[in-house]
Parts: C-alpha cells; sequence; structure tokens
C-alpha cells in the first residue's frame, strides 16, 4: 500500500476513529486502526473495541499502490497531531512495517496483517429512519446525564429509545440510575414505525456525541436491528459508527412519573442552581443531602455537616401550596437544573418521600424525576 493524505485530513479522521480504541489493550489488533487504501483515491479508516466500530473514508491527495494495512492507533494520531500544518503525509508499507513520510520526518511503525482485524458483521437492520444531527445531540445531552455507571445493572447502562403512541406517533428517548430519571420526547421519524425497543450503550453515546459535533448542519441516518445499531453521518464518505446494543430489558419506567403531584413549585433555574452549590459547599460526601424548606414564594435551602457547621439561603420562587421540607441529592438537582434553558423551572412536588417531576414547563421536550433523599 503506498498513499499520500494531507495532514489535516488524516488528523482528524483519526481524531474521530483513534477514541474508541482503548488504551490498555489485551489484544493487540485492537490497539490498531485499519488503513484501506482503494485505486479511486479513497482511504477508509476504521476501529473498533468488538462491540463499537467506527469508519471513516477520506479523499487521499493520490494512491499509488492499492492495499491495506493496520498500525497503532494512538501512535498514529499522535505523530500527525506533531506534524506541521500543510504537510502531505505519506503512507507506505513495506516488510511488516508502515513507513510515515513527512517533511523531512520519517517513521517506521510496526504493523499487524489486515486478516486478524476484527469487524462486526452488521447483519439485517430492518428499520431505517432519519434525525437532524442537532436534534440528536440535543436529545443525547438531555438524557445522558442520567446513565447508571453500575456495571451491574448493565440494563440501564445506555439510553433507551423506544416508539409510543401517545397523542401523536413519538421516540422517546429516556436513562435512569434509579435516583433519577431524564427522558427527552420527539415526534417519531418517518421509517421509526414498528421500531424495537433498543438500549444505546453508553460509550456508543459518548461517541456519537464527539461525532455530532462536527455535523450539526445535516442529517443523520440510523439503520437498526434488535441487536445493532449504525449512524451514518455526513451522507456518502461520511462516518459511520456501528454499535452493538446493550442485551436486556430496560425497566417499565413510565410507573415511576408521577401523575398526581400537586404542589407546584416555579422558579428561575439559574438562581436556583446557583443556591444549592452555594450551600452545597460545605455539604460532605455522606451529606450531600440539601433541604428544601417551601413556603409561600420562596425556598430555604440549607446544609448542616457534623463536620463543616451548616449553610442556608433564601431563593425567590413562585410557590402557594402547603408549606414543606424535602431533601435531594445536591448534584443531582444541579444537573437537572443545568439542563432547563428558560427563565422559569417547575418542580411538581407530592411529599417528602415521593418522586419529584421536574420540567421547564407542560409542552417541554424533556422532563425529569428525582427520588428525594431523608434529611
Amino acid at each position: 500500500m503506498k498513499a499520500t493524505i494531507e495532514r489535516a485530513k488524516l488528523l482528524r479522521c483519526l481524531s474521530h476513529v483513534q477514541s474508541v480504541v482503548e488504551r490498555r489493550n489485551t489484544i493487540p489488533i485492537l490497539s490498531n486502526v485499519l488503513i484501506e487504501a482503494s485505486a479511486d483515491g479513497l482511504v477508509k479508516i476504521m476501529a473498533t473495541d468488538l462491540d463499537l466500530q467506527v469508519v471513516e473514508s477520506l479523499e487521499a491527495a493520490s494512491v499509488e499502490d492499492a492495499g491495506s494495512i493496520t498500525v497503532s492507533a494512538h501512535l498514529l494520531f499522535d505523530i500527525a497531531r506533531k506534524l506541521p500544518d500543510g504537510t502531505q503525509v505519506s503512507l507506505e508499507t513495506a516488510d511488516n512495517r508502515m513507513v510515515v513520510k513527512a517533511g523531512r520526518a520519517r517513521f517506521q511503525l510496526p504493523t499487524l496483517p489486515r486478516d486478524d482485524f476484527p469487524v462486526i458483521v452488521e447483519g439485517d437492520l430492518p428499520t431505517s429512519f432519519e434525525i437532524p444531527a442537532e436534534l440528536l445531540a440535543e436529545l443525547i445531552d438531555r438524557t445522558r446525564f442520567a446513565i447508571s455507571t453500575e456495571e451491574t445493572r448493565y440494563y440501564l447502562n445506555g439510553i433507551f429509545f423506544h416508539v409510543a403512541d401517545d397523542d401523536k406517533p413519538v421516540l422517546k428517548a429516556a436513562a435512569t440510575d434509579g435516583h433519577r430519571l431524564a427522558r427527552f420526547t420527539i415526534d417519531r421519524p418517518a421509517g421509526a414505525e414498528g421500531m424495537p425497543d433498543v438500549i444505546v450503550p453508553r460509550k456508543a453515546v459518548a461517541e456519537l456525541r464527539k461525532l455530532l459535533e462536527e455535523s450539526m448542519d445535516g442529517n443523520v441516518q440510523i439503520d437498526l436491528s434488535p441487536s445493532k445499531i449504525r449512524f451514518t453521518l455526513g451522507g456518502e464518505g461520511g462516518v459511520v459508527l456501528t454499535s452493538k446494543l446493550i442485551d436486556g430489558t430496560f425497566p417499565d419506567y413510565s410507573r415511576v412519573i408521577p401523575t398526581g403531584n400537586d404542589k407546584l413549585l416555579k422558579v428561575d433555574p439559574k438562581s436556583f442552581f446557583a443556591g444549592v452549590d452555594r450551600v452545597a459547599t460545605i455539604a460532605t460526601e455522606k451529606t450531600r443531602a440539601v433541604k428544601m424548606g417551601l413556603d409561600t414564594d420562596k425556598v430555604t435551602l440549607s446544609v448542616t455537616s457534623p463536620d463543616n457547621g451548616n449553610a442556608a439561603e433564601e431563593v425567590p420562587a413562585d410557590y402557594r401550596a402547603e408549606a414543606m421540607e424535602i431533601g435531594f441529592n445536591a448534584n443531582y438537582l444541579k444537573d437537572i437544573l443545568a439542563q432547563i434553558d428558560s427563565d422559569t423551572v417547575e418542580l411538581h412536588l407530592a411529599d417528602a418521600g415521593a418522586p419529584t417531576l421536574i420540567r421547564k414547563d407542560e409542552s417541554s421536550p424533556a422532563l425529569y424525576v428525582l427520588m428525594p433523599m431523608r434529611v
């Protein structure tokens, strides 16, 4: 194989694929990227960790010899990063080595044969639809903070996508770690009807979100089956991310969304966030709880810590129900408040032991549920 590629193109492509590659690998080939150069001047670069695979095609300045080889992903990325701007990078293979030349720099890197490189077999992906990249990015941002990191409850380690017929056909994305729930609802895209319920793993969500950053103005093609999902960004010759789905059943989360919470608190999310953040300064790991005292048109936030003393702050609010006290994990509350980009946020409460519903307003596509803490 012998190909010459512009440094900027190579670097951008490697930055997309190399983050899939784990730094520590027991299987040497998984530390490598597969580089395939074809006679028509296209170079395809692929990386995988056996559960997730990213492929990107780029146009080479020239391909003298078509062929394919695998080489260390992080090493090649670091070399490309340090090469001078505007250089042409020549990649050539000979005697189990890849020679990388650019300007006066020359590197010889060890390679592994292409045939050892594992490729995820996608099989049939019967469900196929498109979503605007910007909408998909918002959907991920509004839910992924609630993904569980507990490996024992592996079925919560991702975002759950499913279609439903509410007042109209919708596609819902939900994530929960058992303490809080985030859900985002969009109109069901054409082609998504009859889609199986799927759980997209946390790492695939993170990689997809990074890739979306550079293609916000286009659409994302999504193809899926009950076991695999493929995201195509940037159309032909773009980036293709394929991931296995989590093989498990996501709990029926709709049961924990409260419907009869009759106490309504309306407050400015930014001043509320800042107040929670300030009083939580003295909270220790054991007492991350912030107590909220609700009274007519104000919320008193307080934290008591045996080691660090106590703190209190009043935040003006719109509240007309009977006075009550409830406690929340300060970090969880802040995570949710950070998602609300309006002047008011609604908290629908029942009592100190019942889950609280949090949303921007009735028509908001995002909805959050937070379990209280004893304080």
